[in-house]
């Protein structure tokens, strides 16, 4: 498999946890998104949505969004599960994981953010502050989701999930913007928890090869 990815892409740091928690190798593509490489034909001729992440299999078939690409790696590889087996905890952990990849990250990725500083011309630390209050406002609702829950390890039980997979990326994301993480104790153990295991240390962004100061 070829996994074209950006190293500071959140949606693309979810897949590298995945692979990496199901232990499957996979070729490394970079893509810099930073410096428009996702716009050059290169890249835009085989992404339709010009986007990262793609999987591209080992028969030439290619996955993009980085939700469905991990649900198609657990149905395609259970032996390490990222979904709850019951469905009413399938469901759970869908809920916590699209509270971030639905209602946070769209909203402060890299084209939005660079949108309002070209097209809106929104000062620097206006655009942090927009950035900072969505991340923090999130992930307050994203705490109140798990205190509803028993107490667990992770987002949801003791194993991490598919919510781990999205969480991770979303707080490395906002410790680059000094988002107030404080009063999020559930939240901030299971992002403690993940960062203790070796999956998740081996996909952070640091660890790639495009990786920059």
């Amino acid at each position: 498999m070829k996994l074209y990815n950006y190293f500071r892409s959140s949606a693309s740091f979810r897949v590298r946890i995945a692979l990496a928690l199901k232990g499957l190798p996979y070729e490394y593509v970079p893509v810099h998104l930073a410096r428009g490489d996702h716009k050059l034909p290169a890249y835009s001729d085989i992404a339709a949505d010009g986007l990262v992440p793609l999987l591209e299999l080992d028969d030439g078939t290619r996955l993009s969004q980085s939700m469905a690409i991990i649900e198609y790696l657990d149905e395609t590889h259970p032996a390490v599960p990222l979904r709850p087996a019951a469905a009413l905890g399938r469901a759970r952990v869908r809920a916590l994981a699209q509270s971030i990849a639905c209602e946070i990250h769209p909203i402060n990725n890299l084209r939005v953010l660079k949108y309002l500083t070209r097209e809106l011309q929104v000062q620097e630390e206006a655009k942090n502050t927009w950035y900072r209050h969505w991340v923090r406002s999130g992930l307050e609702t994203f705490e109140r989701q798990l205190a509803q829950q028993p107490a667990s390890t992770y987002c949801f039980g003791e194993t991490p999930t598919l919510a781990d997979c999205c969480l991770v990326p979303q707080i490395f994301n906002g410790q680059r913007f000094n988002t107030n993480f404080d009063g999020l104790p559930r939240t901030m153990a299971a992002f403690e928890a993940c960062m203790a295991l070796p999956a998740f240390k081996q996909a952070q962004p640091s660890a790639c090869p495009d990786a920059e100061a």
